[in-house]
């Protein structure tokens, strides 16, 4: 649908790729217009995307815009790092194998332009090298080997980007992170491999913003905005974008446990846009970490589901937040 409204220029192409941008600002003028010509070419409705089931890749990405399901989607970050090298092949077949819905998976580029998952800009803490990942070439990352959660070398060598997304297609959703940088370079990749439809990529951007860098891609990719609800604003920031935007999902973080708006979103966002919470660390989630919830995964996942409302949760530990869903029949 394209129209008008209040001065505003409204791209609509389902909840996850949904642009309003002002009109009656001359320095985005020129832009509008781009925005009109690439929606004309690029934009179709995502629902329209999700009808073709492909494998399970797709299934979860239709499960996502079900408002009325239960399931809780695990999202793994750097895949299941605890067993295996984060951002690894093994990793991946290890989370892949488990169960969970999402891979958290980062991106860097070598000096000659190949992207390779490595969540660091150096190699130092997770290869048996050192250096800037940006200053090494692929040729000398072939002979490196990643290092465990203990620290301790394994046979486990650095993937690039396109063997990570041949070995995830059609089986799971992967939010790519660090990838912003690189979108003009990775969207052929994904269209070569087959992958589009199961990237999610997230930001903390403004609408505009988000429409200059990636809205051709939004037919595609899905978006998801990041917001620290411990900021003053933060719930007019969360109503703006949900209005401009119309994200399948926000990302919300907060470190203060005694802060409020945690509780106040959820009845905001219910029926428009899913929430996705961080168990990683404490600072992340208000105290509501995965360590934590191997004392009581009730106390931890329950709250955070149950009261703040999550429907997509990050771990450390996929496998006892799964085990835990189970048990309550929300996966």
């Amino acid at each position: 649908m394209f129209g008008s409204k209040e001065n505003l220029i409204f791209i609509e192409t389902g909840r996850s790729a949904s642009i309003i941008i002002k009109n009656n600002m001359k320095k985005y003028s020129l832009l509008s217009h781009l925005l009109f010509a690439a929606a004309i070419s690029f934009f179709q409705p995502v629902f329209a995307q999700q009808s073709n089931d492909k494998g399970k890749g797709e299934s979860l990405r239709a499960e996502l815009f079900k408002e009325n399901s239960d399931k809780v989607f695990v999202v793994a970050h750097r895949a299941d790092w605890r067993n295996f090298p984060e951002n690894s092949m093994g990793a991946i077949r290890s989370a892949i194998a488990m169960g969970v819905d999402i891979l958290e998976l980062d991106v860097q580029r070598t000096k000659d332009g190949v992207l390779v998952l490595m969540h660091d800009a150096t190699l130092n803490r997770t290869t048996s090298g050192k250096g800037k990942v940006s200053e090494t070439v692929y040729a000398e990352l072939e002979k490196l080997r990643l290092r465990n959660g203990a620290n301790v070398i394994t046979r486990e060598r650095i993937p690039t980007l396109e063997e990570a997304l041949l070995e995830i297609k059609d089986k799971v959703l992967v939010n790519l992170d660090k990838a912003d940088r690189y979108f003009d370079e990775i969207y052929p990749m994904l269209q070569r491999t087959g992958t589009t439809s199961q990237i999610i990529m997230k930001g903390s951007a403004d609408a505009l913003t988000v429409a200059e860098k990636f809205g051709p891609y939004l037919r595609d990719v899905l978006y998801m905005p990041i917001v620290n609800i411990d900021q003053q604003g933060a719930i007019d920031k969360v109503l703006t974008l949900d209005d401009q935007l119309a994200p399948v999902a926000f990302e919300l973080t907060y470190k203060d446990t005694t802060h409020t708006a945690a509780r106040k979103i959820k009845p905001i966002l219910k029926g428009r846009s899913l929430i996705w919470y961080n168990s990683l660390w404490a600072s992340l989630s208000g105290g509501l970490d995965d360590d934590r919830a191997v004392e009581d995964p009730a106390k931890i996942y329950g709250f955070l589901i149950d009261t703040l409302g999550a429907r997509i949760i990050q771990t450390d530990r996929p496998e006892l937040l799964i085990n835990y869903l189970k048990s309550r029949g929300l996966h």
